[in-house]
């Protein structure tokens, strides 16, 4: 992942709301949930959740899939680890991550 790919990322999620919908479709697993069920469970009104939705859309972080008349937002799964990776790469000293470390024993 790319510095610019990684901050659009992060950038997706640095709103209370985002952070809400994302962590609601992680939850509801590969199969996702349809808009209007993410809205009744996180209390975002449609209007709303349909701005932030695109919002994480355009940065990668959800999938839409129309289903009859419905749409169905799930957390893109792919996308999260290869943030995670991008920025724990370096972690440690190369030392893998769980392995009793200085940098690890004063971070936890």
């Amino acid at each position: 992942m790319e510095n610019k790919t990684a901050v659009i990322t992060l950038s997706a999620l640095a709103q209370e709301s985002r952070l809400t919908i994302y962590r609601t479709l992680v939850q509801a697993g590969p199969d996702g949930m349809a808009a209007g069920k993410i809205s009744e469970t996180t209390g975002i009104p449609p209007s709303s959740l349909s701005f932030h939705l695109k919002e994480m859309s355009y940065a990668g972080i959800v999938n839409s899939r129309q289903e009859s008349r419905y749409i169905y937002y799930s957390a893109n799964f792919k996308v999260m680890n290869e943030l995670l990776a991008f920025l724990t790469e370096n972690c440690c000293a190369g030392v893998p991550c769980g392995v009793e470390t200085p940098c690890c024993e004063e971070n936890a």
